[in-house]
């Protein structure tokens, strides 16, 4: 199964192995950039059923003969119209080539754009297309629009987060100086916040990531492509520090919140000069949107409180056997941390991540260093 990145593979193979989960020595691989590939290639030596990659990474161990796709049977290409974007096209096509022809392809695409369609009819035969309506409910997500000078943008957010206080929220840039740049503003005013960006290491890129899943950062600050996988429940806001440049990516960023029928949050700065784009998805979705003056809100010295948790990194994941209950129970049981006060626990291969009410995380970092996990002492670190 191929996807543009890491973070939806992880999130793909993470589903999969819950789906797998009652079926006996199903083997699943995760194969993707940011990490050594020496643990992959240990990992393959024995085969596996299901791969789960990026287009890169994959082709890398193709080319190191370390994974051989000569008896694949089905291949799903995710958000093929994404990986095309990022330039994955050559090497989704040498991929493909290294398949046999008689596998079953599987294709999803938000959009059908000229390249798609003719990657579909070089590698499927016959295809049977499905499309499926979106099913905008523009019930659930109250959408908002603020206009605005570039030069009030900054201080604009900062009211606009002061005035709603959304538990969550995911502010989207076009740009990752921009990321940045509004991250080091918001935490210069004192709200804590995240950003997800290109340039950041994999491994810091997964850190914030488990962060945000866990509650213990509540503002996160990403371009859209840093942003593909983040998968999170209940998610109260969306903000678009700027306009995307086409209506489909509005519509995709304001759908993260408002899921499952309940009610979501969608607020846009805009300039004058972004008029334009305001006509393009106001087109699309086929009704207007709401204007609100930004200095009809009224000005809040309130700050944002700190996040209600703090994650807290164990050095032994999946593959040291470390298990969720494992560290549920160090903590609960010798720690005699109430179980009320754990939050989420994420584990992968290498790492595990728990999530502790910030104001017993010191009693809980001690729990953890001083006691076992499964009979064995490992390395924990907040984070």
């Amino acid at each position: 199964m191929l996807c543009p990145t890491r973070e939806l593979a992880t999130q793909v193979a993470t589903e999969i192995r819950r789906l797998a989960r009652y079926q006996p020595n199903i083997k699943i691989v995760t194969l993707c950039g940011g990490v050594s590939i020496g643990p992959q290639i240990g990992s393959l030596e024995h085969g596996a059923h299901i791969v789960v990659g990026t287009p890169g990474r994959i082709k890398d161990h193709l080319s190191k003969e370390t994974l051989s796709l000569a008896r694949t049977n089905t291949v799903v290409l995710d958000e093929a119209d994404r990986m095309l974007e990022m330039g994955f096209i050559d090497d989704m096509v040498s991929i493909l080539e290294e398949t046999p022809t008689d596998r079953q392809t599987l294709l999803f695409s938000a959009t059908y754009p000229k390249d798609i369609a003719d990657i579909s009819a070089r590698f499927q035969h016959s295809p049977v297309q499905i499309a499926v309506e979106a099913n905008d409910d523009d019930n659930t997500i109250e959408q908002k629009m603020f206009v605005c000078s570039k030069q009030e943008r900054l201080d604009g957010l900062v009211k606009l987060l002061t005035h709603f206080k959304p538990h969550t929220a995911v502010i989207f840039c076009n740009t990752k100086v921009l990321v940045r740049d509004v991250g080091e503003h918001l935490n210069a005013c004192g709200i804590y916040t995240a950003v997800l960006h290109g340039d950041l290491e994999q491994r810091d890129r997964d850190h914030v990531l488990v962060q945000f899943r866990q509650q213990s950062c509540r503002i996160l600050v990403a371009t859209d492509v840093a942003a593909r996988g983040l998968d999170i429940d209940d998610l109260a806001a969306v903000i678009n520090f700027e306009l995307p440049h086409d209506a489909q990516t509005y519509v995709h960023r304001i759908g993260r919140t408002g899921r499952a029928g309940k009610s979501g949050l969608a607020l846009t700065l805009f300039t004058e000069a972004e008029r334009f784009k305001i006509d393009r998805i106001t087109n699309y979705l086929k009704y207007d949107l709401p204007f609100v003056s930004l200095e009809s809100l009224p000005i809040s010295d309130t700050k944002l409180p700190a996040p209600e948790f703090l994650t807290l990194c164990i050095a032994g994941g999946r593959k040291a056997k470390v298990r969720p209950g494992d560290i549920l129970g160090a903590l609960t049981g010798p720690g005699g941390i109430d179980g009320k006060a754990v939050g989420k626990i994420d584990i992968n291969d290498h790492a595990a991540f728990v999530a502790i009410q910030r104001n017993l995380a010191d009693e809980a970092l001690t729990c953890l260093q001083e006691g076992k996990i499964k009979g064995r002492k490992f390395r924990v670190t907040k984070m």
